[in-house]
């Protein structure tokens, strides 16, 4: 993909002093179910948006799979399955849905520590990587050590090809505005589970980009997120 969109995208992303490796598509090592999708029920909309905040400290706790399972379904999950379009949870330009979501499990009972890439179709995770990635994935958020005692880093990446083969270069408009209406989704579902997160934008985008295995042209990271038990709750 050429042209002013990507030239745009390749030009301001931020470069720290580390060189990654280059970024590899890592192989599935497992497929998780995840549980059905149930979110509380005692809190309005209108109380969620009022409440809703960035918050940067965290207990250093874990979240269950069921909430992490919700947590994924309400950002971005499949909405109406048995309908002949696939509806989501967020709106996307075109219906392309070019956000790819990642989640690195610092803290979930029931899986393992490591990188996992989530299928909405199928609300499972696919295990990617293995092991403890917290204090990386905070330097490759510029260093931001207060994602450290997170329970789950998201990670979204764009697979630009999807928007732009519709839109052009107009569709790197379109692809911003999706991450963010799923960022905001995630925001009001850890708000109605008492979880507090903070939004990245600050971030090395080739150091994050190794961790997930995205190659950081056809398919690039556009937006983190860290949340947890909040220590000041």
């Amino acid at each position: 993909m050429t042209g002013i969109g990507q030239k745009f995208y390749q030009s301001t992303k931020y470069h720290g002093q580390r060189r990654p490796d280059t970024a590899t598509a890592p192989a599935e090592l497992k497929t998780i179910s995840l549980p059905a999708a149930v979110g509380p029920a005692d809190k309005s909309f209108a109380e969620l948006l009022a409440a809703r905040r960035s918050r940067r400290k965290f207990a250093g706790e874990g979240i269950s799979l069921e909430h992490l399972a919700y947590l994924l379904w309400a950002s971005d999950g499949v909405s109406a399955p048995d309908k002949p379009t696939i509806f989501h949870t967020a709106p996307s330009a075109g219906a392309r849905h070019p956000i790819v979501t990642y989640v690195v499990a610092n803290r979930v009972d029931g899986i393992e520590s490591g990188v996992y890439r989530y299928d909405a179709e199928g609300h499972s995770l696919r295990m990617l990587r293995e092991g403890d990635f917290e204090k990386e994935a905070a330097r490759a958020a510029a260093d931001q050590d207060w994602m450290v005692g997170s329970a789950v880093v998201f990670v979204w990446t764009a697979v630009f090809e999807r928007t732009t083969s519709k839109y052009k270069d107009r569709g790197y408009r379109y692809v911003f505005l999706d991450a963010g209406h799923i960022c905001q989704n995630l925001y009001l579902a850890c708000e109605s589970l008492g979880l507090g997160m903070t939004s990245i934008a600050a971030l090395v985008d080739d150091d994050v980009n190794s961790i997930v295995g995205a190659d950081g042209v056809d398919e690039s990271v556009v937006y983190m997120a860290a949340l947890g038990r909040p220590a000041d709750k």
